[in-house]
């Protein structure tokens, strides 16, 4: 009950405490005014020596300096204030203040990379030359859980060469998972999840990784085919059939992308298009449309590009860095070798132009760590094998197949120059706002922490402003150790400019109250007894 009567007093009656002020001053204004008090507080202010002001102003900055250095540890750490966290939990409830613990934090889902390179034959030679560890163990768990949802089922129990594989997908060590997959194959060697295991983290080159993809291409079918005729017939075959397309599908894919690395994009076309008409449940997964985008852009064939782009760039249909900024390269393309700065100004924005900063404003939106890496303004990695959509991994791996292209195009990534910021600026804030998409999801950052390898730096939108109590407690210790400095080099000239200061702020007082005076009876406080 005491906490509501606060909360009410607090919500409702604010203004009875200015009010309460008011009465107060209109109460002691004649004692304000007596010479002898002013004379009495003027006498100790003249007691007092420098030394003591040196030491009064030094203190007062040393314990601000202190405050702001813990304040800046604790948001460098929590990425909030300090004093405001506690205002808001411990403060605000008992003067009525909303905290909404309810309130759903958005889940951030991560998505395999559609794009993502081979280890042996890429994050390997990365290794090996930078000595750098390309992927973090975060990444690499979350694709050795895909490789066990992807080859492995409950009716492979009792077949050596597949129980080996089980345990091998789960290792750590690289070393390990390469020599089970050996095991595996003496076991039995027409083994094709160890076969793509060889190809993915022992090959060195993508030839070598295409011969071994390609051996168990035709292993797969062949295994698709045997328990295609027959899998409605058990449920453990069952099971197999849909390991078995899983698995050749996922064969498919890799070599399509061994095709589209070794400059055979007609190939690596045909295959990516082959596969966007498959409809298994892998295919959500995988997301075959932007292997196709990005091979397209390639073969510079953009009026194929922009017939995938209508089919996937639907409202309904989850969006992609890659649907969303392929979509501003092709109407950047038409306005990019005529687009002006200055011409703008003049006669205004062409239906084309207003178009393509439109389609870069919905981009920027959508993800709007990318211009920085597509304008080189900030080092992009190798990308991660998982992606946070909206993050900054998106943006990685975004950039990472795609500047050449934005670089083909000439002129594109100087429109992309003079308008990013505006849209960015454009962006609606704070974060509860979104304009074409939903609110920007808070835990991006965590996520992008656990996806990127710590020696690259994340991005993180939008960009965090410092507390205001950071910038208070700095400009208060500032000006205290400036004060102290002072009274200790020339302390008559402080003492005078102190002076000075206090007289321009005690005259307007002092004109308010003779207003006041004018306005209120002398007698307001025996009135207000009476009644």
């Amino acid at each position: 009950m005491v906490k509501t009567f606060i909360g009410w007093v607090w919500r409702k009656l604010w203004w009875a405490w200015y009010l309460a002020i008011i009465l107060v001053v209109c109460y002691t204004r004649e004692c304000l005014r007596k010479k002898a008090i002013w004379d009495g507080v003027a006498v100790f202010m003249d007691s007092l020596t420098p030394k003591f002001y040196i030491a009064l102003t030094a203190t007062s900055s040393f314990i601000s300096a202190l405050i702001m250095i813990l304040e800046w540890i604790y948001f460098q750490k929590y990425g909030v204030s300090f004093i405001e966290q506690f205002s808001l939990n411990y403060i605000s409830p008992w003067i009525g203040g909303g905290n909404d613990n309810n309130q759903q934090v958005p889940e951030c889902k991560v998505w395999r990379n559609p794009l993502g390179l081979f280890r042996g034959a890429e994050y390997s030679r990365y290794y090996n030359f930078t000595k750098r560890e390309p992927l973090t163990f975060y990444d690499m768990n979350l694709s050795a859980q895909d490789h066990q949802a992807f080859f492995i089922c409950d009716a492979d129990n009792g077949k050596p060469d597949y129980e080996i594989m089980q345990a091998a997908w789960r290792e750590r060590v690289p070393a390990a998972r390469v020599k089970a997959a050996h095991l595996a194959l003496e076991k039995n060697a027409d083994c094709v999840t160890a076969l793509i295991m060889l190809a993915e983290e022992e090959a060195p080159t993508m030839l070598k990784v295409e011969k071994i993809l390609r051996k168990a291409l035709k292993l797969a079918e062949a295994n698709y085919k045997k328990t295609q005729k027959s899998h409605h017939l058990d449920s453990n075959i069952e099971m197999q059939h849909r390991r078995d397309l899983n698995v050749l599908i996922y064969i498919k894919r890799r070599i399509a992308m061994c095709c589209r690395k070794l400059r055979k994009l007609k190939e690596a076309v045909k295959m990516f298009r082959d596969l966007s008409k498959e409809m298994p449940p892998i295919m959500n997964i995988l997301n075959v449309h932007e292997n196709l985008i990005e091979v397209l852009l390639e073969t510079q064939s953009y009026a194929d590009v922009q017939s995938v782009l209508a089919k996937y760039d639907d409202i309904n249909l989850p969006k992609s860095a890659v649907i969303c900024y392929t979509s501003a390269l092709l109407k950047i393309r038409v306005i990019a070798d005529k687009y002006n700065v200055g011409n703008t100004l003049k006669k205004g924005l062409t239906q084309a132009e207003e178009v393509a900063l439109e389609a870069i404003h919905r981009a920027v939106e959508f993800n709007p760590h990318v211009p920085k890496y597509l304008l080189e303004m900030k080092s992009y990695i190798f990308p991660p094998e998982h992606i946070l959509k909206r993050g900054d991994s998106e943006a990685v791996a975004y950039a990472f197949f795609h500047l050449a292209h934005w670089k083909r195009i000439k002129g594109a990534l100087a429109v992309l120059n003079v308008t990013w910021e505006s849209a960015f600026n454009q962006i609606p804030y704070p974060l509860e706002k979104g304009y074409l998409f939903h609110p920007y999801p808070t835990c991006t950052e965590l996520a992008d922490r656990e996806l990127l390898p710590t020696y690259h730096k994340v991005s993180v939108f939008p960009k965090k402003d410092l507390p205001f109590f950071i910038h208070f407690t700095a400009g208060l210790s500032s000006f205290s150790a400036l004060l102290a400095l002072l009274i200790y080099l020339h302390p008559q000239f402080t003492g005078n400019l102190v002076y000075i200061i206090c007289m321009w702020i005690i005259v307007p007082v002092n004109y308010c109250l003779d207003r006041l005076e004018t306005m209120l009876p002398s007698n307001v406080m025996d009135i207000l007894s009476n009644i």
